[in-house]
């Protein structure tokens, strides 16, 4: 009886977690509004979300360790933001999980990469948008109005390429 119930339990709980988060460990979902959150840049200057409301805004999780972010960060470098950098209604965020200033600081260089990071202390940004242990890189592309709309995992060439023409299509 014990084993029967706590077999109903797993079950039951293993259902839950799958309706509340889908298979790549999203918290959110295309359609959402984007949890609002203010970071600190690795420049000291402090963004928040909900003050760029009426821009496109790309958020790319990552963090120095992270070789799969290694990979992808030259090209958001140069497919993405040097192509829209100047546009005013864009902005580009990398959001570093849980390293100090000064690692952040080397590993911008060493890529390296000319958009702005900001500092995820304790990935409270991170937990917003993902299940807190999961695993990065992944970019959320957020609308003019602060929904989500392209949500990414991993780097793979075809979703990257789509995530490219999205954000070309809302800035044109």
């Amino acid at each position: 009886m014990k084993k029967l119930l706590l077999f109903l339990v797993l079950i039951f709980s293993v259902s839950m977690f799958s309706q509340t988060k889908d298979d790549r460990a999203y918290l959110v979902k295309v359609g959402d509004q984007a949890p609002d959150f203010s970071m600190q840049l690795t420049n000291g200057k402090t963004v928040k979300l909900s003050g760029l409301k009426g821009k496109v805004v790309m958020l790319q999780f990552t963090a120095s360790w992270c070789s799969v972010c290694r990979k992808e960060m030259p090209f958001i470098e140069k497919d993405i933001w040097l192509r829209h950098k100047t546009n005013p209604n864009f902005s580009l965020m990398a959001i570093d999980r849980d390293e100090p200033r000064e690692t952040v600081l080397k590993f911008a260089k060493a890529i390296p990469i000319s958009y702005p990071i900001g500092l995820d202390p304790h990935a409270d940004i991170f937990a917003k948008y993902a299940v807190r242990e999961a695993g990065i890189t992944r970019n959320v592309i957020i609308d003019k109005t602060g929904k989500i709309v392209f949500l990414t995992r991993l780097y793979d060439v075809a979703e990257f390429t789509k995530m490219v023409k999205v954000i070309d299509g809302m800035l044109k």
